[in-house]
């Protein structure tokens, strides 16, 4: 069931760049992610109340959501797609990769949890392939204050993902399903940016065509309430560190689906990143040998 989720997410957060790339045009960034989220979390209150699954939150509970629908939902998206403006996608991909290695750390700091050596191995082997697969864009950019502050956010976005993760699993050791915290999540952080857009006077606008509707809806259903719902599953059951594996692999699967849309060309070095990935993963999923049992020495 883990690796199921676990492929099920990659293969649809490595495809969801064609959508998002799709989205852009006369719709400002920040309301097409308010429409997005509007959109999933409509569906996910849908699926629960018809099936009657929707489970009741407590204070503690909605003020969780609310700060996972900030990180998760609505900050660590702002600071990528501003990021992106200013740094190559490649390098925003590298620094979004290191939440393996933010997971870790932040769930020893906040939840105790150990730091297990082949996870932080495994991260670091996915963290030095995913920079060969994209070295070349990485060394044709040049370093400005725009690059700088572009970097800054794409950490900060990390960050916040990786803080959604944390809260995520505190919800769901307290017995809260990920469908029904990511219904709420969706809809506070879709009421943040509809916030966001009316107070710094973004233009409500809709783009009424097969292109901007289709990937919406792609980015709503399979990007969102499919992907992370499955992620956030993941995180539950695998641990945070061990989930956010995924966000070294998807950046991969963009790649080869580049090849054909693109023409992207695999050389020499990315594919010794695509290999450094690959061994970072089975590091991360390995499972330590328990300790050999110490022999009584038969003495009273």
């Amino acid at each position: 069931m883990n690796l199921s989720l676990y492929l099920l997410t990659v293969l649809i957060w490595g495809t969801t760049w064609i959508a998002l790339k799709l989205q852009l045009g006369e719709v400002a960034i920040p309301l097409s992610i308010a429409y997005r989220f509007s959109l999933a979390a409509a569906v996910l209150f849908a699926i629960l109340l018809l099936s009657r699954r929707l489970q009741p939150l407590d204070r503690r509970g909605q003020l969780l959501c609310l700060a996972q629908g900030l990180c998760l939902f609505c900050l660590n998206f702002m600071c990528f797609y501003t990021a992106s403006q200013w740094i190559p996608s490649g390098l925003v991909a590298v620094i979004f990769s290191t939440a393996t290695l933010w997971n870790a750390l932040n769930a020893r700091v906040f939840m105790g949890r150990r730091i297990a050596a082949n996870v932080l191995a495994g991260g670091a082997l996915g963290l030095l392939g995913l920079g060969l697969l994209f070295w070349p864009e990485l060394a044709h950019h040049e370093a400005s204050r725009e690059t700088l502050l572009g970097i800054g956010l794409a950490v900060l976005g990390t960050l916040c993902f990786s803080v959604g993760n944390l809260l995520s699993s505190l919800q769901q050791q307290a017995g809260l399903r990920p469908v029904t915290t990511n219904a709420w999540g969706m809809f506070y952080g879709a009421l943040l940016l509809l916030a966001y857009c009316l107070v710094s006077g973004v233009p409500f606008t809709f783009e009424a065509n097969t292109r901007y509707i289709g990937s919406l809806l792609y980015l709503a259903i399979p990007g969102s309430v499919i992907g992370f719902t499955a992620y956030l599953t993941l995180v539950g059951r695998m641990g945070p560190e061990r989930a956010a594996y995924c966000t070294v692999l998807f950046p991969v699967v963009a790649l080869n689906i580049s090849v054909f849309v693109e023409g992207y060309q695999w050389t020499l070095p990315a594919l010794l990143g695509l290999g450094l990935v690959m061994l970072g993963n089975v590091l991360v999923f390995r499972q330590p040998k328990p300790l050999a049992p110490v022999a009584a020495s038969g003495r009273a």
